[in-house]
């Protein structure tokens, strides 16, 4: 059989393995020191996002069932399976029925499509609360049938990279790509880089990132010979990007699965990242490798000005590798005391090898009965859905310092009761019944008891949930309103459940008075109950016509005590969500602590800027185009502070006298011969775009990146007087999506004239707007639509 990439064995590394010793008593490595200062690789955790499973009816391109089985035309099932472990469904809002029998609960088995957009979303969101920085996002062959869909993957990522604060990058897989060597140019030029325009594009060393995953295997489906890896490697250079490989783990002696001869290959990439999975599946796997391989190649990469982002693998769910996190724990603890910045996470989302980290069965009520598929309890201990993607993130915690070295995984399997004495709902999911103006149900979990949720008004039942992560002991709820407000009887019904869809009753319906000589606060215990949801349903209130919270906790089972000298964890996923000239806003997800968390301190290149109870903030007063470096730390009660969060840097914009649309990625109705809608964003007032010719109405759009208040925007022809005097007649319309559907300017004629520089200015009321759209209808210059230049102003 060829080797693949999916499927990456050798003769020559495992067979040693039994003779090892797996205790901590390994030398350790000298101290390293990555080529890189920290980016948006260095010094982060990425992983490997596929994002190549589509279902028949998801609207995709490919139209079949796209790595879930053996026949893509054919519905998967127990006979047309491919995959290695079942995915948890219970956050997709969308599935599709596979021909399989039902779960072992009862439930249809059904399968998520990574074309849609939610799926995506799901993932990005679950990257973000766990530590996981950035996506390599795979791109096989692009000719091929997969294309259009992969096209179209490529989009989706962005756009949720974007909305969740993670980073990606475009990671070519050439595996079997026999012309790879002109297409891949070809097909970075003519679609990938467009996407480097997105604020979410990974950068390092301020040059986008690119991977290339394949040069050096030595097989045939890795065929190119030295001087054509490294006219790949340099091409991309010379591009301006920074080039990451994805190389053999025999790279540096040029054996085994590596061909011989390679070495300036790979001295070639800004980043190498050696392949793991099918080469180790045991801790004492892991602690060979970190003897022959992690502590030489990372002195190598030293040497020779490299970074260096080993692989770290959960195991495969099928082959009984995982041990419960043990496995990967030992990985995560080999790369942090060799000295390792980077790591590569393999994989995300891979279901067909069962390597991946992302929410996958529980047990087997949450497998198809019959198909043989094992949970992550296949080892008689208990796993929760999320604990792979909890212990990416205490691993990556581990590597960049922000907690000690140790061997001995702290994530445990299924989240534990924390001796009772810690609000397991501060800065968890919510959701609700409805919301009154802005008093959003996100509210009741922020910590901060100033702030409330509040349902619709005269309209109940009216009902707030929050969801706990995973299944957990819990046994008593407090729930507060602010201090200040005056007594009132809330009716309401508390209930629990495990999927989010049955729930039963923890405490029946009953008045709970909420009075501020108590401190507006309420508790209901109840018998132990094991529930991932809570929600409090509300019938009634003697205050307000609606259900109201200020604080929703909820407890474990038995009690703490004793003085508070615990300090919260340190904040984590921390990102910039937006910014102006003058301010950066952030987010985080919340710190937990024993007692409770009070406030946040946000930090501003060192100095305390300004503090908060809640997990969002901008800070203002900034200098515009400057660079500046922030980081969160938690505060509670009796004054412990945590550990500061990972540190990130932004840049604010420029001032408002800058065209917000230059280099920004466009997008048109379409052009004649090569005067594409770039043309209108490249600052050369000589180079156009024109649309199709004699085929009114045309259109041409810019992307800002992000929502900003505009009032002008100004468009040019060439100056050259043999453009004659013209006008043009079009109308301008912008909006947040690409539908660009609010009219900001109606359809108006506009002359462009030699004797004025062949430019318009066209102003009209400040609206914050993403996309900016022209639709032209007539020209009496030429039956098309021109501009060479298009610029857009804040207001």
């Amino acid at each position: 059989m060829s080797v693949t990439r999916r499927r990456f064995l050798t003769t020559a590394a495992a067979g040693s393995a039994a003779a090892l010793i797996a205790g901590p008593e390994l030398l350790a490595a000298p101290a390293a020191r990555a080529a890189s200062p920290a980016g948006d690789v260095v010094g982060k955790i990425t992983v490997g996002y596929q994002g190549w499973f589509a279902c028949a009816g998801d609207g995709a391109p490919i139209n079949g069932w796209w790595h879930w089985s053996q026949n893509w035309s054919q519905t998967p099932s127990p006979s047309n399976n491919v995959i290695k472990a079942w995915p948890d469904m219970r956050e997709y809002t969308h599935a599709y029925q596979t021909a399989y029998a039902n779960l072992g609960n009862g439930q249809p088995a059904t399968l998520f499509s990574s074309y849609d957009q939610q799926t995506v979303d799901t993932h990005f969101l679950w990257m973000q609360q766990n530590g996981c920085d950035t996506a390599a996002l795979q791109r096989f062959n692009p000719n091929s049938s997969e294309g259009p869909t992969r096209d179209a993957m490529a989009t989706k990522v962005r756009s949720s990279a974007e909305t969740y604060g993670r980073k990606f990058y475009v990671m070519y897989d050439v595996t079997g790509w026999t012309t790879m060597q002109a297409e891949i140019k070809t097909d970075w030029t003519a679609k990938m880089s467009a996407l480097t325009a997105s604020s979410a594009y990974a950068r390092q060393n301020g040059k986008p990132v690119v991977g290339i995953w394949g040069f050096g295997f030595n097989d045939a489906n890795h065929p190119w010979d030295a001087p054509t890896c490294l006219d790949v490697i340099s091409w991309f250079k010379s591009q301006g990007c920074y080039v990451m490989g994805g190389v053999p783990r025999e790279w540096r002696t040029g054996t085994g699965g590596s061909r011989s001869g390679y070495i300036g290959v790979y001295h070639a990439f800004d980043m190498l990242s050696p392949w793991m999975v099918g080469a180790i599946g045991t801790a004492a796997d892991s602690d060979n490798a970190y003897t022959t391989l992690t502590v030489p190649d990372l002195a190598d990469c030293t040497a020779n000005n490299v970074d260096y982002q080993p692989c770290v693998l959960p195991g495969d769910v099928s082959g009984r590798q995982r041990v419960h996190g043990d496995f990967m724990w030992r990985q995560f603890y080999n790369m942090a005391r060799a000295g390792t910045q980077s790591v590569y996470i393999s994989m995300f989302d891979e279901y067909g090898e069962g390597n991946q980290i992302a929410k996958t069965a529980e047990n087997q009520s949450m497998t198809p009965t019959g198909s043989g598929l094992l949970a992550l309890d296949e080892d008689g201990t208990a796993c929760s859905s999320d604990y792979y993607l909890r212990l990416t993130a205490d691993g990556g915690r581990m590597l960049k310092g922000q907690i000690a070295l140790t061997a001995t995984r702290p994530t445990q399997p299924v989240l534990s009761s924390g001796g009772g004495s810690g609000n397991l709902a501060l800065g968890k999911p919510t959701s609700a019944s409805g919301t009154s103006q802005g008093y959003a149900s996100a509210n009741a979990v922020d910590g901060d008891p100033n702030t409330y949720w509040e349902s619709v008004d005269s309209a109940f039942p009216q009902w707030f949930q929050v969801d706990l992560g995973s299944a957990t002991a819990v046994a008593s709820v407090v729930m507060k309103l602010p201090a200040a407000w005056g007594a009132r009887t809330q009716t309401l019904t508390l209930a629990g459940s495990t999927d989010g869809t049955t729930f039963s009753t923890l405490a029946g319906s009953a008045g709970y008075t909420f009075d501020p000589a108590s401190g507006n606060s309420v508790t209901v215990t109840f018998g132990t109950a094991s529930v991932r949801y809570l929600r409090a349903t509300f019938t009634a209130n003697t205050g307000w016509p609606a259900g109201q919270l200020s604080e929703f906790q909820v407890y474990a089972p038995s009690g703490g005590g004793g003085g508070d000298t615990t300090p919260p964890s340190a904040p984590t996923n921390l990102s910039v969500t937006g910014h102006t000239s003058t301010s950066v806003s952030l987010s985080w997800t919340a710190s937990t602590d024993n007692v409770g968390v009070t406030g946040y301190q946000v930090k501003v290149n060192g100095a305390t800027a300004l503090t908060t109870a809640a997990t969002t903030a901008t800070v203002t007063g900034l200098s515009p185009s400057t660079t500046y470096s922030l980081a969160v730390v938690a505060t509670d009660a009796a004054g412990n502070l945590s550990q500061p969060s990972a540190t990130v840097s932004a840049t604010t914009g420029p001032t408002t006298s800058a065209n917000l649309a230059l280099g920004k990625p466009t997008s048109e109705s379409g052009h004649t011969q090569s005067y594409g809608s770039a043309n209108t964003v490249d600052g050369d007032p000589n180079s156009y775009w024109e649309s199709v010719d004699n085929a009114f109405p045309q259109w041409l759009m810019v992307d800002l990146g992000a929502a900003t208040s505009v009032s002008r925007i100004v468009l040019k022809l060439p100056p050259a007087t043999a453009w004659a005097a013209r006008t043009q007649t079009l109308s301008v319309t912008g909006g947040a999506d690409a539908s660009a559907a609010s009219t900001l300017v109606a359809s108006a004629g506009y002359r462009f004239d030699p004797a004025t520089d062949n430019a318009v200015t066209i102003t009209f009321a400040a609206a914050s707007v993403r996309y900016v759209r022209l639709t032209f209808t007539a020209n009496t210059g030429w039956p098309a639509g021109q501009i060479s230049e298009f610029e857009v102003y804040a207001s």
